[in-house]
């Protein structure tokens, strides 16, 4: 299984990563980050097939390059 990080105090909370995760795996979170904005969080399914996969997909329509994907 791939690991997303995700730097939630840069993220701007657009979203983008959520809509295009295909495997959903990505949530808007209902903390807030220093700078007063929901951010987006990880949430692996635990021993779900859904796991991430690292398309790398929300890390390239991250415009603020918040989201780093390990394999």
């Amino acid at each position: 299984m791939a690991k997303i990080i995700i730097n939630q105090d840069k993220c701007k909370g657009c979203f983008l990563c959520v809509n295009f995760c295909p495997k959903g795996l990505i949530k808007k979170s209902v903390k807030l980050n220093k700078q007063g904005l929901n951010f987006v969080e990880f949430s692996p399914k635990a021993g779900d097939s859904t796991d991430c996969i690292g398309c790398m997909q929300c890390a390239v329509i991250c415009p603020d390059c918040c989201s780093e994907v390990y394999k």
